[in-house]
């Protein structure tokens, strides 16, 4: 053809419009064009030898592969996972309110990273949702490395530093006797719960799925093999990880509380579970929460959530002196990251109780300097002289 000029694997031709095209043939034996056309015949060439090169490289990249929508593709990402039933609520939510209503019907190489930039930014100053926003982030980063390593697109476009890091509220500590009075204002079938979330570090699916043959009252033990997830109806499950499962030591001080309970609440046989709702049906937490909400209202404490209680329990245990590997088996982390956040705060209270310890001493020290006859005391370490 007039015009063009034939090469390799390529050829570069110029248009009426006086710019230059090319196009070349993939390793798959496509001929396909470059993404735009070029001012002149160099760089035309130039760009042709560079894609020759990559393609001898074996780094060539089929530009069509990402041509499915996000949507699409993060349903299927999904649905092949070996997900719990709640984490997978989880993703599905995430995905529903907040990454399709923005990526559900771009194509997957559409997707820049200016496009997440405005995407979070949007996100973060809506009033509501905010939190769930670092967890959005880091499902879409998620799904768009596996395609990446699918080889739908080139790069991951979640390059945001620290985007999915959530910085959650510091949730309160509640004192033992703020606990006791919880459990003393809570309807009495509920008042073991409270002291088992508090001193066996247990979580809400954790205790509904509780059953009296885990229960070994004699040997102070709680023995979590089964949890409970309320997603659209009450499931049976798992732990989520192998240091889930766990042996947790409990104090004689709730003893008498957990045997009156078994025996006055409890469903029957040791299959039975420990804890069950008013008619003896298994425990949901959505009538709890009135039960719950309730008792907090009595005792006039204002946002505390039951978790707030293995919260609770936990820093009482790295108060107690549990070191890092005890604090992850009671805890059942199998990461230190958590426990790590109990050792540091216990840390602070030891520097702040030697602190004030540190204040008492010399206020006494300087009380008995300024009765002494004599005044030819040394100054305290630190005072004016």
């Amino acid at each position: 053809m007039a015009g063009e000029k034939k090469r390799d694997f390529g050829n570069v031709r110029k248009l009426a419009s006086g710019r230059f095209q090319v196009r070349y043939r993939g390793p798959d034996g496509r001929l396909r064009p470059a993404p735009h056309t070029f001012d002149t015949k160099r760089a035309a060439q130039r760009w042709l030898k560079l894609k020759d090169a990559e393609i001898a490289q074996g780094d060539w990249f089929d530009p069509e592969a990402g041509a499915c929508s996000f949507g699409e593709y993060a349903a299927e990402w999904v649905k092949d996972r070996d997900l719990t039933r709640k984490t997978r609520r989880t993703y599905e939510d995430l995905l529903r309110l907040h990454l399709n209503p923005t990526f559900g019907d771009m194509y997957l190489n559409a997707i820049k990273t200016a496009d997440v930039r405005r995407w979070r930014a949007a996100r973060l100053r809506r009033k509501k949702g905010k939190g769930q926003v670092p967890k959005a982030y880091r499902l879409m980063h998620a799904v768009l490395n596996t395609a990446v390593a699918d080889k739908l697109i080139r790069e991951n476009p979640c390059q945001i530093e620290g985007a999915g890091l959530e910085h959650s509220e510091e949730r309160p500590v509640l004192s033992v006797a703020e606990v006791f009075k919880l459990a003393d204002a809570i309807k009495p079938r509920y008042r073991a719960l409270v002291l088992l979330a508090t001193f066996g570090n247990m979580r809400w699916g954790e205790l509904a799925g509780l059953r009296r043959r885990n229960l070994d009252l004699d040997k102070r033990t709680v023995r979590i093999r089964e949890t409970v997830t309320d997603v659209g109806g009450l499931y049976q499950g798992k732990p989520k990880s192998k240091a889930g499962y766990r042996v947790v030591s409990l104090p004689e001080l709730i003893m008498a509380d957990l045997r009156e309970h078994v025996e006055t609440y409890a469903a029957p046989g040791p299959d039975g579970f420990v804890f069950v709702g008013v008619r003896g049906n298994q425990l949901r937490r959505g009538n709890f929460s009135k039960y719950w909400a309730d008792a907090c209202d009595a005792v006039g404490l204002e946002d505390v959530h039951l978790h707030d209680l293995r919260h609770t329990g936990n820093t009482y245990a790295a108060e107690a002196g549990a070191s890092l590997r005890e604090l992850m088996k009671r805890m059942g982390h199998s990461s230190s990251k958590a426990a790590l956040i109990y050792l540091h705060a216990r840390e602070e209270r030891e520097r702040e109780i030697a602190d004030r310890l540190g204040e008492r001493v010399t206020e006494e020290l300087r009380g008995k300097r300024n009765d002494s006859d004599g005044g030819d005391d040394p100054p305290l370490p630190g005072a004016p002289v």
